[in-house]
């Protein structure tokens, strides 16, 4: 998988551009109508229990308006918060830290909901032997902040984009034959890993014993399931997708199961509740 980095640099590039968003083309004409330079201090609270992520991301928007502002994190990234629980303080000119109040806020409680709600699947299916796994299925231009998002709530990241290795899915099935397309992937592999995705067991049995690396179960019901497991599980690390929830999460992993990829933990987390109270 490619390698995601979430250095100080790419940071502050895409808290820029959160800024230039919100303040495009005159600033903050709300806030401008401030003109106290008197310093205050706002808490910023969670209203919900949650995992909290993101924080760098909020510091560093505060630092690019004025880096007389202090961020002062009261909770570590990753860690988990109750509701009332006072995540971190800020201090510095009031019209300053409301000029970057929305955009900071932004970033946690989404970066903060998507690992929240990652953490739920995950603590479902503890000592079950299984990873939860994340998808492409994320908001255009924030995959790697949502994959990062990920790994803060214990979950895994799958492949980041189209390169990173063969996923050979229904439509390509659909368009071409199992046993050819999986064939030909193999011999342009280049140590690249190949996961073939099948929807009925008649496919498994059609590439059974090919060396590829990963059989992605999607849509199938317990009981097919659990018998593709079985037959794979020998050959092949498993993998199983589509309309997994929270209700079914546990039933899907006491199958067997390696790994269980979930498209709305990035794509459908609701934001964690926060304020900034002075």
């Amino acid at each position: 998988m490619s390698k995601i980095s979430l250095n100080n640099s790419f940071i502050k590039g895409v808290v820029k551009l959160a800024l230039n968003e919100d303040l495009y083309p005159s600033g903050d004409i709300s806030s401008a109508l401030i003109k106290s330079k008197k310093n205050v201090s706002l808490k910023l609270i969670s209203n919900q229990h949650a995992v909290i992520g993101g924080l760098n991301f909020a510091k560093q928007a505060f630092r690019l308006i004025d880096k007389k502002i202090k961020f002062k994190i009261n909770k570590k990234e990753g860690s988990v918060v109750k509701k009332g629980n006072i995540i971190a303080t800020i201090i510095g000119n009031a019209q300053k830290i409301l000029i970057g109040e929305r955009v900071a806020l932004n970033f946690i409680s989404h970066i903060s909901g998507v690992a929240t709600k990652t953490n739920k699947f995950v603590k479902l299916i503890k000592g079950k032997n299984c990873k939860i796994c994340c998808t492409r299925k994320t908001i255009p231009n924030m995959r790697v902040i949502q994959k990062y998002a990920v790994k803060l709530g214990g979950g895994t990241n799958h492949r980041f984009n189209l390169n990173d290795e063969y996923l050979i899915k229904d439509n390509h099935i659909a368009s071409s034959d199992i046993k050819t397309l999986v064939s030909l992937a193999i011999r342009k592999r280049k140590r690249k890993k190949i996961t073939v995705e099948i929807d009925n067991l008649n496919q498994l049995k059609k590439i059974l014993g090919l060396k590829f690396n990963v059989v992605l179960f999607d849509n199938m019901n317990l009981k097919n399931l659990k018998a593709g497991v079985k037959i794979a599980r020998k050959y092949y690390v498993t993998e199983a997708s589509g309309n997994i929830n929270l209700k079914n999460v546990k039933k899907v992993a006491s199958t067997g199961v390696n790994r269980i990829s979930i498209g709305s933990i990035t794509h459908s987390a609701p934001a964690v509740d926060l304020k900034l109270e002075m």
